[in-house]
């Protein structure tokens, strides 16, 4: 049985890094490659970070029913192809989905036994630096990412898992345990050292280390900042 695997995280989290490092570790994924109608960044290649294809192209898919979940997000759409699924059901893989949160709302609502994860960054002020050093956007648009990441990280209690990423290596151990410890209580073969691990990122036990976080974002939000 295929399981879908929900990722999701505001833009400068460090979820791409995570994504790509844990799918070296575990075997039988199936990555979903978004479609979107943004303009392609740096070195990205289509087929490779995302499928790039026109507003018409896009909307075309929409009316032909091809998306398991759509959203339009800083003006571009971005959408998951239903074809994703297909294959990893024919290849008895499971699905990992990179979305945004509304795309991972559509995907629950639709599959409601998807196991979703939700990124965070350790502050507000390292998201900051980190969008920064991407040296990717204008002051105009990180400001726009910063505040788009405050309203995303209010719907954390919606995710199954919370992983702070704080240290790249702890954070790609975690999401493993996460992966291969759902992957094989579902298959009814629970690896009891694996499910502790997983456990610690459960979204009921990581109550205390998000109140800073949250903090840091909202207090940013009473000062006016964006």
């Amino acid at each position: 049985m295929t399981t879908i695997f929900i990722i999701s995280a505001p833009s400068g989290s460090g979820k791409s890094t995570l994504v790509n490092e844990v799918r070296r570790r575990v075997p039988g994924l199936e990555f979903s490659i978004s479609y979107t109608t943004r303009k392609s960044r740096g070195a990205e290649q289509n087929g490779r970070e995302y499928f790039f294809v026109t507003r018409e192209q896009f909307e075309e898919m929409i009316r032909k029913d091809e998306f398991l979940e759509h959203a339009c997000v800083f003006g571009d759409y971005y959408g998951t192809a239903r074809r994703f699924l297909g294959n990893a059901e024919s290849d008895a893989k499971d699905l990992l989905l990179d979305i945004d949160v509304q795309g991972a709302a559509q995907i629950k609502s639709k599959l409601a036994d998807a196991v979703s994860i939700f990124i965070l960054p350790p502050t507000r002020v390292e998201l900051e630096r980190r969008l920064r050093e991407r040296g990717q956007d204008s002051e105009e648009k990180i400001q726009h990412r910063l505040k788009a990441a405050r309203r995303e990280i209010e719907n954390y209690q919606k995710y199954d898992y919370i992983l702070v990423n704080d240290r790249l290596d702890e954070s790609v151990d975690g999401l493993e345990a996460i992966l291969l410890s759902e992957r094989l209580q579902r298959s009814r073969q629970p690896d009891a050292s694996l499910s502790a691990r997983a456990e610690m990122y459960r979204l009921e036990k990581v109550g205390e280390r998000l109140q800073p976080i949250l903090r840091s974002f909202r207090e940013d939000a009473a000062r006016g900042g964006q």
